[in-house]
């Protein structure tokens, strides 16, 4: 299956640029011996930089792990609930919350005072900015041995995990707040009034075999769905999917 997220608030929209981010970072951070790569993890740094640097990012992440966290102890005792599994949550979410509260000072402030990496950051932002003769200190560094060079990108990433994580946690629970139903778009379209329900994401799963592409337009009050084909914007089939409206 191919699932398809539409963020209904700004927040959220963050949470999951920020996971994209991450994971894209820790791809290119897997080969440690690949300078190519490791050119690449820092550029995705850079971005995770811009996206974190939302002044309310922390306090929000805090509030929704707290209230999360009092919503889960409410299900202790609760015979149809996993007591191991609750408490593993709980326990997960008090970590990750005791490490994005020791965070000091504004996000990514570490990167921000290190003037060498400002620089490469000015200049990888115009096409081919960053070659050797722009930046020979940059072209040295990605010379170093590999080991050297994760070493450095990992001391650079540390600060930030726990933005990672808890980020991580909240679309986990945001994710598995929802119901998946089955519907049919008759002629590709589909529209269904929400009379101020308040999801926070929407979802779409479909075939992977399937050749359809959902163009999603949403708020409080109306989700509309328009199914396309690659290449294509016009389509007049019936189109089967599975929807979800997503919820903490």
């Amino acid at each position: 299956m191919i699932t398809y997220e539409y963020p209904l608030n700004e927040r959220i929209r963050t949470l999951l640029r920020l996971e994209n981010l991450f994971e894209r970072a820790n791809h290119f951070l897997v080969k440690e011996d690949d300078s190519r790569n490791h050119h690449a993890a820092l550029l995705t740094l850079f971005e995770i930089l811009e996206v974190a640097t939302r002044a309310d990012l922390k306090s929000d992440l805090l509030q929704e792990l707290e209230r999360q966290k009092q919503v889960l102890i409410g299900f202790r005792n609760n015979p149809q609930i996993a007591e191991n599994v609750l408490k593993q949550v709980i326990s997960d979410i008090e970590r990750t919350s005791a490490a994005l509260f020791a965070m000091t000072g504004k996000i990514g402030q570490h990167l921000r005072e290190n003037e060498w990496l400002m620089s490469i950051k000015q200049r990888t932002g115009i096409p081919g900015g960053a070659c050797e003769f722009d930046l020979p200190s940059y072209h040295f560094w990605l010379n170093r041995d590999g080991p050297k060079r994760n070493a450095d990108l990992h001391s650079w990433f540390l600060p930030l995990l726990p933005i990672r994580d808890a980020s991580a946690i909240v679309l986990k629970l945001l994710r598995e707040g929802g119901r998946p139903v089955k519907h049919v778009a008759h002629r590709a379209a589909f529209s269904q009034m929400l009379g101020g329900k308040a999801s926070q994401m929407v979802r779409i799963r479909l075939p992977r075999a399937s050749q359809f592409i959902p163009e999603i337009s949403a708020n409080r009050y109306a989700l509309n769905v328009r199914f396309g084909t690659f290449g294509t914007r016009v389509c007049e089939a019936d189109v089967e999917f599975e929807l979800t409206f997503c919820s903490l």
